[in-house]
């Protein structure tokens, strides 16, 4: 069973495209109040593997940033905490800024185009991605070979909850514009990353 854990800010945008799956909201609250939430929700739903994908976390400074590097912290839930308490986790990210960035934090700071004040949660793997969501989905492509089943969504699913997104209020990160792409992304660009998986996968699986 999977549940998604969000803010009060993305809540609606998550539920867009959550379907039957549960969407929970963490509070946007200082790290001690933040910690126990972290807590509670661990205790509660007990999952064996907490993600990130795309999320933004701390950075060094006790802020979170997006890619242009503006503070966001007023909008941000310190989900970071979920992270710092949970033994396997996994982090998705294209900027530096994302959890689990912190794993290569050192490295991140010195690479042109990236934060030089990356993020500093880390998470027990890193995945890294010219698209974050390229990431999940190749995670989920890593997934489908190890059940044997393929387990990514159809283009079709994938366009539809981009609309969704976009219909909720969402907007396309780089250029900060109310339009349905996927970091600067057409979605018939954004797409090709997700037919290769599907080709390899159904290749794979005979």
């Amino acid at each position: 069973e999977v549940a998604y854990v969000t803010d009060k800010y993305s809540m609606d945008v998550m539920k867009s495209v959550a379907g039957d799956k549960r969407v929970i909201e963490f509070p946007i609250a200082d790290h001690m109040e933040s910690a126990a939430a972290a807590r509670k929700i661990l205790e509660t739903e007990n999952p064996s593997v907490v993600i990130a994908i795309e999320r933004a976390g701390l950075v060094g400074d006790g802020t979170f940033r997006n890619m242009h590097g503006t503070d966001i912290s007023e909008y941000n839930a310190k989900i970071d905490h979920l992270f710092d308490q949970h033994p396997y986790s996994v982090g998705i990210g294209d900027g530096g800024n994302e959890i689990g960035m912190g794993n290569l934090r050192d490295e991140a700071a010195g690479i042109d185009r990236l934060p030089d004040d990356p993020c500093v949660t880390t998470t027990t793997k890193l995945m890294i991605a010219s698209v974050s969501n390229w990431g999940g989905y190749g995670l989920a492509a890593a997934l489908s070979l190890k059940k044997g089943e393929n387990l990514l969504p159809s283009i079709e699913a994938e366009n539809a909850w981009v609309h969704a997104t976009y219909e909720t209020g969402a907007v396309d990160g780089p250029t900060g514009e109310h339009r349905p792409y996927v970091d600067g992304f057409h979605l018939d660009e954004y797409n090709s990353c997700l037919t290769d998986l599907h080709e390899h996968v159904n290749a794979a699986l005979g």
